[in-house]
């Protein structure tokens, strides 16, 4: 009599290719439907309180309402295209390096402990820093130009436009490719946080709720959705102080009378001397607004495995 051991489960693959092109086509579908929420976030976040507490815009609506009349439905777009050129590899890289850490942080057993999903997230994050920074700081150059110039035009001053190539080229020729890192710092602190948050946060959440019926063991796609929303609000309300750092370090171009600042540290100090600790949370709500939808979406695309079926090969869990 023989007797045979139990057959030995196959080591998933991990296909990176495939998660690339799903993190690239979610981020271009949730960016093209939430950046006029987005450049309204950065007008606010780097909008400084005047002496005698006048400001330009009194909170969310009043500066999309502004912004909306001065500038027109396009205005609203401003940045966005470099948003939706680096958008594709920013998220590709954020999606697909925290499957790929949370692959091998897996045990051999299949358990992956919340410590090691933290840890996965937060290398995610530091990874796309490589794109987010020189992406992050010409969008804000362009979101925020509209608010500086009318800031200028009320003074008696004119600012020429300018276009997010033309500061590119610029920053290159002055200081070289560090010109567009500059907030680095800022940045990885923002984004080593959020995702150490939302990657847990999300993959907890989406345990819940039906599954999909092809077997493959995946969230049916809603809640990937919802689940994407949830995570993504909360860990857009819980960084917002870094996110407002971040903004204000790589506004290059100041309105009259606005503080400059020299690093994190001082960025800090001085917002939290002349705004108190409520500026850290300007364009939270909006922020929350903007991140929900995005992580949304781009779970649900990301999840249904639109590269998969587009390269015709087997989506994995």
């Amino acid at each position: 009599m023989t007797s045979s051991a139990p057959p030995q489960n196959p080591q998933k693959q991990f296909s990176l290719v495939p998660k690339i092109i799903n993190g690239g086509i979610a981020g271009i579908i949730g960016v093209s439907c939430v950046f006029p929420l987005d450049l309204v976030k950065t007008r606010l976040q780097n909008q400084q309180v005047g002496p005698n507490g006048e400001k330009m815009y009194k909170n969310m609506f009043d500066c999309f309402k502004k912004t909306y009349k001065a500038e027109g439905y396009f205005g609203m777009y401003r940045g966005s295209a470099v948003n939706i050129l680096l958008i594709t590899p920013e998220k590709a890289i954020k999606l697909a390096a925290n499957d790929y850490f949370r692959h091998h942080l897996t045990t051999k057993d299949g358990q992956l402990p919340i410590t090691r999903q933290m840890a996965a997230g937060g290398l995610a994050g530091l990874c796309q820093i490589v794109i987010t920074t020189p992406m992050e700081l010409l969008k804000i150059q362009m979101q925020d130009a509209g608010r500086v110039a009318a800031q200028a035009k009320a003074s008696g001053k004119t600012i020429p436009k300018t276009s997010a190539t033309k500061i590119a080229m610029e920053l290159l020729k002055q200081k070289g490719i560090a010109g567009l890192y500059k907030g680095t710092g800022a940045t990885a602190l923002r984004d080593v946080s959020f995702s150490i948050v939302y990657f847990p946060l999300f993959a907890t959440l989406n345990q819940f709720g039906p599954r999909k019926d092809d077997g493959s063991g995946d969230a049916a796609f809603y809640v990937s959705f919802f689940s994407g929303c949830a995570a993504g609000s909360f860990a857009a309300l819980a960084v917002n102080p870094f996110d407002v750092v971040k903004t204000r370090l790589q506004a290059l171009k100041k309105a009259e009378g606005e503080m400059a600042f020299n690093g994190v540290a001082d960025c800090i100090t001085k917002t939290l001397k002349h705004e108190g600790i409520t500026a850290f949370f300007k364009g939270g709500l909006c922020r929350m607004i903007v991140i929900a939808p995005l992580f949304g979406i781009a779970q649900m695309v990301y999840f249904l495995g639109v590269a998969e079926r587009l390269l015709g090969i087997q989506k994995h869990q």
